[in-house]
């Protein structure tokens, strides 16, 4: 386990129903820390998350990974709909779209990086289900956002890589990339959410929600055994 770990219990939790098999990284999107940390811990929110990560990379840990803390709300990946019992919850503090958003400063990223590897190495996670809030509810949410750096756990293998290397147009329909999307884990249902969600991960300068060419060569190299990307 981590060191340094500030105990800051939330009330707000349950027992899992499913083995711990993803990580899900959030932003807090409120103003400041403390009131979000304040909202993470109270009952009548009904909120919560494992972990939060200060943006001076002070970690607090809110809920027990043994319990189901409640961060995902209404989500799927890869057929799972109950991310909440599968899953870890890091909140990131950052003000989020709504108030403000930032790119993440390198002390939280170096404190968040180690916090990963621990919780990916104990459960066992695999890269491609280290997600953020945005891949598992793309009609709902925009987080960690397109400012999140990604390649530096990519680097690390604590993510997949956005794809760079040996890339070839498949040359899919638009309704063959949605069905290519849903087989690599994200909920279609809403298709123009869908495609701007994996945009914000594998293509954050352009979130147009187009099908186009540079998108459906990343999911093709996506789905390959071995992830063709940076490293």
């Amino acid at each position: 386990m981590i060191a340094g770990v500030i105990e800051t219990p939330s009330p707000n939790f349950d027992a899992r129903t499913l083995p711990v098999t993803m990580l899900v990284l959030h932003y807090t999107g409120m103003p400041d820390c403390a009131g979000a940390v304040a909202r993470l811990t109270d009952p009548e929110a009904k909120v919560s998350a494992h972990y939060v990560v200060a943006e001076d990379g002070q970690i607090m840990r809110l809920v027990d990974e043994a319990n189901r803390a409640w961060h995902a709300g209404k989500s799927r990946w890869r057929h799972i709909d109950d991310v909440n019992s599968a899953s870890v919850g890091i909140e990131i503090c950052n003000p989020g779209h709504e108030f403000g958003y930032r790119p993440f400063p390198e002390a939280q990223i170096e404190a968040l990086i180690p916090l990963v590897a621990d919780i990916v190495g104990r459960h066992g996670i695999t890269r491609g289900n280290v997600v953020g809030h945005s891949d598992i509810a793309p009609a709902r949410k925009q987080d960690p956002g397109e400012l999140f750096p990604w390649s530096r756990l990519a680097r690390l293998r604590l993510a997949l890589p956005r794809p760079a290397k040996n890339l070839m147009d498949p040359q899919w329909t638009d309704g063959g990339f949605l069905l290519a999307l849903e087989r690599f884990g994200y909920d279609v249902a809403d298709p123009f959410a869908a495609v701007v969600a994996f945009q914000r991960r594998f293509r954050p300068e352009l979130l147009d929600g187009t099908i186009d060419g540079e998108c459906r060569s990343a999911l093709l190299a996506l789905l390959l055994p071995k992830p063709q990307g940076e490293d």
